[in-house]
Parts: C-alpha cells; sequence; structure tokens
C-alpha cells in the first residue's frame, strides 16, 4: 500500500471536556509515535495527543487532560 504524504494525513479525536470531534493534521516527518499538548480549538482546554502511524501510513489518535 502507497504511503500517504503529510498534506493528506489527518487525525481525530473526541475532546474530553467539550465533546466535540477534532480533525488536527498530523506532520509524518515527526516520526511513527508523536505525543504533544494542544489545546482544544473548540473549548480551549488543553489535551495530550498521543499519535500513532501505522506501516499503512494511518493515523492513530487518543487524548487526555493535559
Amino acid at each position: 500500500m502507497k504511503r500517504r504524504q503529510s498534506s493528506d494525513l489527518d487525525a481525530r479525536y473526541i475532546c474530553d471536556t467539550c465533546g466535540e470531534e477534532i480533525v488536527v493534521p498530523v506532520d509524518i516527518t515527526g516520526g511513527s509515535h508523536q505525543d504533544y499538548v494542544e489545546d482544544c480549538p473548540v473549548c480551549c482546554n488543553p489535551m495530550v495527543l498521543h499519535v500513532d502511524i501505522d506501516d499503512a501510513g494511518e493515523a492513530h489518535i487518543f487524548s487526555e487532560h493535559e
């Protein structure tokens, strides 16, 4: 399977605070496992995002409160 380019790679998570589905772009140059903090664009609460990119180039994300 062809690996997608970084401009095509998005991941989705549900904010634990406001319940909104959030779409975030994923930069594959950051490696196959990434952890970072990003504020929810809806409620502004900080979330720790954990992103894993599998061998097929799909991003899997889960979040938790900072």
